[in-house]
């Protein structure tokens, strides 16, 4: 066996790299940042220092008083997040074959680059899953930037709910307001929809509209709302298809800050990436009757709240 059965290919590195899969939002939520070690410290942020008013009065021949922030300083380590997909010996060599007989003979995509391709998107979509778990959880947030909702205090109850003044009222005990927002799909749904929230964008009494996704998100003095659409199979492998969103019937407003990684800059979340995605093939002679590859795509990725006072979290917005 050789030493490094892993080989990676310059062309599916590529295409690793560039496939982005279309209505996913955990990179907008938890910006990627780089990491330039497997292992890796970031800072986790308070909330007392960032506030404090010292006295900053100098005499003419004295020292300014010295202020720090109280950053708790964390190790952590990415994890690598790969998949396989056999490709059949046959498959690449039927392929190679259309490909030397000229442009008219080639009717499907090199199957290496298919496989990375789907396989990439399998791993993207388990990295939206594990964005909304870390996003749409009660852990994340502090004591007083939670709320869980039930019965008429659900946005859904279009007749008693106000989801307005709960937003806003959040925003004001919040030490930093918020700049994005993020919405399951439900949740949009109904807050789009919602009578009070129609009245607020249109200027009249309705019951019946829907409010443009830029129009709620300007109603609320936020940069962007973003609303998480990703479907995921909770079905175990060879079982009927269980499909449920990635994103629950949820809402969180953050603090995101673009210029923010482990080192600097205070934000809600983040997620340290290790290297570039990599793609590349297996030799595995149990495949088909005449062998094949294994197509590995993957990432080495670590999702982080990094200050959750920057954020506010309403659990079960919706029925």
């Amino acid at each position: 066996m050789a030493a490094h059965p892993f080989v990676i290919v310059p062309s599916l590195a590529a295409i690793a790299v560039a496939y982005s899969q279309s209505g996913l939002i955990a990179d907008q939520v938890l910006p990627r940042v780089p990491v330039s070690t497997e292992v890796f410290r970031y800072l986790n942020y308070g909330s007392a220092d960032a506030f404090q008013a010292p006295d900053t009065t100098v005499g003419r021949k004295s020292a300014p008083n010295q202020i720090d922030w109280a950053a708790a300083e964390k190790t952590d380590q990415v994890q690598d997040q790969a998949l396989d997909t056999p490709v059949p010996n046959a498959d690449i060599v039927a392929w190679e074959r259309a490909h030397e007989a000229g442009p008219g003979f080639v009717s499907a995509a090199n199957p290496l680059e298919r496989a990375t391709a789907l396989v990439m998107q399998s791993v993207l979509n388990r990295r939206e899953y594990r964005a909304a778990n870390l996003v749409f959880n009660n852990a994340s947030y502090g004591a007083n930037n939670k709320v869980a909702l039930a019965g008429t205090s659900q946005w859904s109850d279009f007749a008693n709910s106000d989801p307005l003044t709960a937003i806003l009222t959040s925003f004001d005990g919040m030490l930093m307001r918020p700049n994005i927002g993020v919405l399951g799909r439900a949740t949009a749904t109904k807050l789009r929809t919602h009578p009070k929230i129609c009245k607020a964008v249109f200027g009249y009494n309705t019951d019946a509209g829907v409010v443009p996704l830029k129009a709620l998100a300007d109603l609320l003095e936020l940069e962007d709302l973003y609303v998480g659409d990703a479907w995921i199979n909770t079905a175990a492998p060879g079982q009927q298809a269980s499909m449920t969103r990635a994103w629950g019937k949820h809402a969180a407003f953050l603090c995101r800050n673009k210029q923010a990684d482990t080192r600097a800059g205070v934000t809600f979340g983040v997620t340290a990436q290790y290297g570039p995605r990599i793609g590349g093939t297996i030799q595995d002679p149990d495949i088909g009757a005449r062998g094949g590859v294994r197509v590995r795509s993957g990432e080495s990725v670590k999702e982080l709240v990094t200050a959750g006072d920057l954020g506010y979290f309403f659990q079960n917005a919706v029925n």
